[in-house]
């Protein structure tokens, strides 16, 4: 697994073997982000059940301009941003994601770009807290992508969706904030 673009593109991501993390594919983050073309620059991103850190700091590499990443446990991650240099641009907090959107909602932060790669296994049981705090977190103009199992995808009634494409096993939707219609 590698960086597929950017500033550190090859640099490679390492996902500790027997932890069980599933990294998004490079195929599949290659595809997200040719969709997401320019919304990266400059880009505030929140990468929710992080895992490696992958969706995040192929943003970084891209030009966005900081990242705060969120999972229960953020050993794989730290690694990886540490081993790319990346530690001033990367806010780790180790979290359960709900927890953490539920209390930064109520603060107002607004992210530019929101990843949310949550285990299949769970992606039905965390919807409803996704459907409730992503509105919060999602700045005017935003996008959150949204990858989960092609089997059972994940779908956010809170946002519009304006995108859906299935890469094997991987379900990925494009939402937009719903007062985005409104402008």
């Amino acid at each position: 697994m590698r960086v597929v673009a950017g500033e550190l593109k090859g640099q490679r991501l390492v996902a500790p073997r027997g932890w069980k993390v599933r990294p998004t594919a490079d195929r599949v983050r290659e595809a997200v982000f040719s969709a997401l073309g320019e919304k990266v620059e400059g880009a505030r991103v929140l990468d929710v059940f992080c895992g490696t850190g992958a969706l995040a700091i192929e943003a970084l590499s891209r030009g966005a301009a900081d990242a705060v990443l969120v999972d229960r446990d953020t050993r794989a991650a730290l690694g990886n941003v540490e081993r790319l240099g990346l530690r001033e641009r990367v806010e780790l907090i180790r979290s359960d994601a709900g927890r953490w959107m539920a209390a930064s909602a109520t603060e107002g932060g607004a992210f530019d770009l929101v990843f949310v790669d949550a285990p299949y296994r769970i992606a039905d049981r965390v919807g409803e807290e996704l459907d409730t705090h992503m509105p919060s977190l999602l700045a005017a103009g935003g996008v959150a992508v949204v990858e989960s199992g092609a089997r059972r995808p994940l779908r956010l009634a809170g946002l519009d969706q304006v995108r859906q494409r299935r890469y094997g096993a991987a379900d990925v939707a494009f939402y937009r904030h719903p007062e985005e219609r409104e402008r």
